[in-house]
């Protein structure tokens, strides 16, 4: 779309005008390059284009997230003698990013660092928030700021024009394009609408009567994640369970730092109670929200149909999780591989297939492994209230609060991952000869072991290959 603006601004202009496109090799990790070549000189002779950006040669280079950004500078398509850069500042996580067991998010600083460095003239700022407040597409904010910047040879009403000759949708292009280039211009940018007001049932009260102001943000979050996973008393324990570590942190004397000991474990705590099971993904597949996504994401126009199957593979621990302690047992003697299952959601069949897991969220409470997760939820947050209350060491306490970041993922990563939690309790936190060293050796010590965890999660070495037999062929 924003290609096709370009081209249509510089032929209202009457600029001769080329695009091509390099596709990339896989989602998020090759996104599709655009080029385009305008000529600014009316009535000229027909230049000769290029079909490639080639480096060292690039006016004006465009990205709509940030890595993406990183990315170009990475093949000199920016250079401080010629190219002006124009780039979203927000993230959209690439699969590389999703796939390490831990944080594997790109350091967005060095990007942010290095932008002005490598280009002329760097034009940085959040555009999808923006095209949000717009209620518009990012593309729209970015062709803005593009011209703002003063390095498109086009004017303001040859943009405006091509954006109205699109049609559908243009009143609100042009809003988020007035934003984009009130931004990169320095001028004043025109009002926005005002956010629509939070409706007061979705404030938890609790939360502000019992909680410092610096983690209203982040326990509002948790509060509507945990509600809308199991129920709202299942939310209430979380407060409960977050207003004892909260204690620790006021007494160690968390509050100058912005209370870092109680933001860590609720947001550790926040994900664990709402792990991942065979229920919350029914739930999450046969949401209206999901369909009306891969709609859109699928560009299905009105009165179109959008076949959608599910690919699952559930093994027998997974299957035993939602069964009742008992049951389970008996299954996960007998386990075996997951047998894949092709599920039509989008079909009736499939769908109800979907919604029939997903109305056992009632039942949750009773599982084996809702049992087993509370329990050792339990033992994890009495051993940061036991010996940071001892110490008086906050310092202490959070190393014991992140070792919950061990507990994660499924199948057999979340099984090694919790043997590891668990050492690490068995070994360190709850040895009375590891806790008469002190706390900072003790610290020190839990520090170590976590991220020697850790890392063997993400460095497991592939499986050898099998070597295949050497077959001789007689001549004939």
């Amino acid at each position: 779309m924003l290609a096709d603006w370009l081209i249509e601004a510089a032929l209202y202009e009457g600029f001769p005008a080329q695009k091509t496109s390099i596709p990339g090799v896989s989602q998020r990790t090759g996104a599709t390059t655009y080029y385009v070549e305008i000529f600014p000189e009316k009535g000229a002779r027909p230049p000769v284009m290029a079909l490639v950006p080639s480096p060292g040669g690039i006016d004006l280079m465009a990205a709509s997230e940030l890595v993406e950004a990183g990315r170009a500078m990475q093949n000199a398509f920016i250079t401080p003698e010629r190219t002006t850069l124009v780039a979203s500042t927000h993230r959209v996580y690439a699969t590389s990013e999703k796939m390490l067991p831990t944080d594997g998010r790109y350091d967005a600083e060095k990007i942010l660092e290095a932008a002005p460095k490598v280009a002329q003239k760097a034009v940085l700022f959040d555009m999808s928030r923006m095209a949000r407040g717009a209620g518009t597409v990012i593309n729209a904010v970015l062709f803005g700021a593009m011209a703002g910047s003063g390095a498109l040879p086009l004017s303001r009403e040859a943009c405006e024009q091509a954006i109205r000759g699109a049609g559908k949708g243009a009143e609100a292009s042009l809003r988020g394009f007035a934003a984009g280039h009130a931004h990169a211009a320095g001028e004043k940018a025109p009002a926005a609408a005002p956010p629509p007001a939070v409706p007061p049932a979705t404030a938890s009260e609790r939360v502000r009567r019992e909680f410092p102001i610096p983690l209203h943000t982040l326990l509002d979050e948790a509060v509507a994640r945990l509600a809308d996973y199991q129920d709202a008393a299942y939310a209430a324990l979380y407060l409960d369970r977050v207003r004892g570590v909260l204690a620790v942190d006021r007494e160690a004397g968390g509050e100058p730092g912005g209370w870092p000991l109680t933001r860590e474990a609720a947001r550790l705590l926040a994900l664990w109670m709402s792990y991942e099971d065979v229920i919350r993904v029914a739930d999450l597949k046969t949401r209206a929200s999901r369909f009306d996504r891969v709609r859109k994401e699928a560009a299905a126009k009105d009165g179109q149909i959008v076949v959608v199957t599910d690919y699952l593979k559930p093994s027998a621990n997974e299957i035993a999780d939602i069964l009742p302690p008992a049951w389970a047992e008996r299954l996960r003697r007998k386990a075996g591989p997951g047998r894949a299952v092709k599920l039509p959601t989008s079909a009736v069949s499939g769908f109800l297939a979907m919604r029939l897991l997903a109305t056992l969220k009632p039942l949750r409470r009773r599982s084996a492994r809702f049992r087993e997760e509370q329990a050792l939820i339990e033992r994890w947050l009495g051993a940061i209230k036991r010996l940071g209350f001892a110490a008086l060491d906050a310092g202490l306490a959070l190393e014991i609060a992140q070792c919950a970041r061990l507990v994660r993922g499924y199948g057999e990563t979340q099984r090694r991952s919790r043997e590891a939690f668990v050492r690490i309790l068995d070994e360190l936190v709850e040895n009375e000869q590891a806790v008469a060293r002190g706390a900072e050796a003790l610290a020190l010590a839990i520090r170590r072991a976590r991220e020697a965890a850790l890392v063997y999660e993400e460095c497991q070495p592939a499986p050898a290959a099998r070597a295949k037999p050497v077959i001789w062929m007689k001549q004939g």
